[in-house]
């Protein structure tokens, strides 16, 4: 018993002898209210705002620095923010954006997911290290506008057709506290603090093929265009895993019936490029399955015969990355890849079991 107290008091007097203290002065905080001082010394946690080394909860004082102690030596990243509501989370708009005034060291203000090198700075061991930090609204006054350009690109899984569709794009974005705007898909925030959120979401869904993209595709028309439309659900787990769940119906009519997913994500950092896999399951509704990959009996030929999907459900894997270039400018990349299932590898006009699919961007963060 002796032993074992011995090791536990020799290791609390090892991290003691291997910490040091930090003071912060902190400006443009409100008058009164809760501050909260986060630490962090791993990239991908302080990517996420998630398990820093140290926290500190404090009220506003008329003084402005604030002594944090007892901090595990080495390169350290700090945030701070204002705890609003006191509810001991930073409130996030749907796409996770924070929504409280916060402040990062080196006054490092990002226009994405933050990187830790850009903030971090070294805590010598047993000494006291000074840092100024201003607070400010992420998303400004009136929101957060990014003009750049884009391409999107998609796989043909259909007989005969081997090309890939590759359109540019304008990459217009916008993000504010409820409304978030990306490219064919919008987001206006209902509900939710800290972990969850809650959206009203519309999405421009672009037809998936031509009749003169392949002979096998000949006379079955083209494919329109619709807006979707519904609910869209966030929720961040722990370890830094997020859960996103989406359900939207054709609210213009074109083709009728649903679509739903669910996606599990989790960021990693690795220098200046953050790293999202991401898995996920998607369905659709019998009418938009047999409208991507059925044969009407009206379409049907002697070697291309009627075939009814019905509804599907398909998975997909796949990442996404950030690229930081400097605090305004940043690459988005999303590439994934949709593995169909049988009812639908099995229509006469489809050859693969698989879709790749992708985004790319440049951007311009106002």
């Amino acid at each position: 018993m002796m032993r074992i107290v011995s090791a536990a008091c020799l290791l609390f007097w090892h991290s003691l002898a291997h910490s040091t203290t930090l003071s912060v002065n902190v400006n443009g905080a409100p008058v009164s209210g809760t501050l909260v001082f986060q630490v962090y010394n791993s990239p991908s946690a302080f990517g996420d705002f998630r398990d820093p080394v140290k926290e500190l909860r404090t009220d506003v004082r008329q003084k402005a620095g604030y002594v944090i102690e007892n901090i595990p030596a080495g390169e350290v990243a700090v945030l701070v923010y204002v705890d609003e509501n006191d509810n001991g989370l930073i409130d996030k708009n749907f796409i996770g954006i924070p929504r409280e005034a916060l402040g990062i060291s080196n006054n490092y203000r990002p226009k994405g997911p933050p990187t830790f090198e850009r903030a971090s700075f070294n805590l010598a061991e047993n000494e006291t290290t000074a840092i100024d930090i201003e607070i400010y609204k992420v998303l400004g006054k009136r929101g957060r506008l990014g003009v750049g350009i884009g391409a999107i690109g998609r796989s043909s899984p259909y007989v005969g057709s081997d090309s890939t569709v590759l359109n540019p794009i304008p990459a217009i974005t916008y993000n504010g506290e409820r409304l978030q705007w990306l490219g064919p898909n919008v987001q206006y925030g209902l509900a939710g603090t800290g972990r969850w959120r809650l959206a009203a979401s519309a999405s421009y869904r672009i037809g998936v093929y031509e009749e003169d993209d392949s002979p096998a595709l000949a006379g079955m028309g083209d494919r329109d265009s619709t807006l979707m439309a519904g609910l869209g659900f966030r929720y961040e787990l722990p370890g830094g895993v997020n859960l996103a769940m989406n359900y939207e119906h054709d609210v213009l009519d074109k083709i009728g019936g649903a679509s739903a997913s669910a996606r599990l994500s989790k960021g990693v950092q690795a220098g200046w490029l953050r790293l999202v896999p991401q898995l996920q399951v998607n369905w659709l509704s019998e009418e938009l399955t047999n409208y991507d990959f059925g044969v009407s009996a009206r379409s049907a030929t002697l070697n291309r015969p009627a075939y009814n999907t019905g509804s599907s459900v398909s998975y997909e894997a796949g990442f996404g990355s950030f690229i930081e270039l400097t605090e305004a400018w940043r690459i988005v990349l999303n590439i994934s890849a949709e593995f169909l299932p049988d009812k639908i590898t099995d229509s006469p006009i489809v050859d693969d079991d698989h879709v790749i699919k992708g985004f790319a961007a440049i951007t311009y963060i106002f």
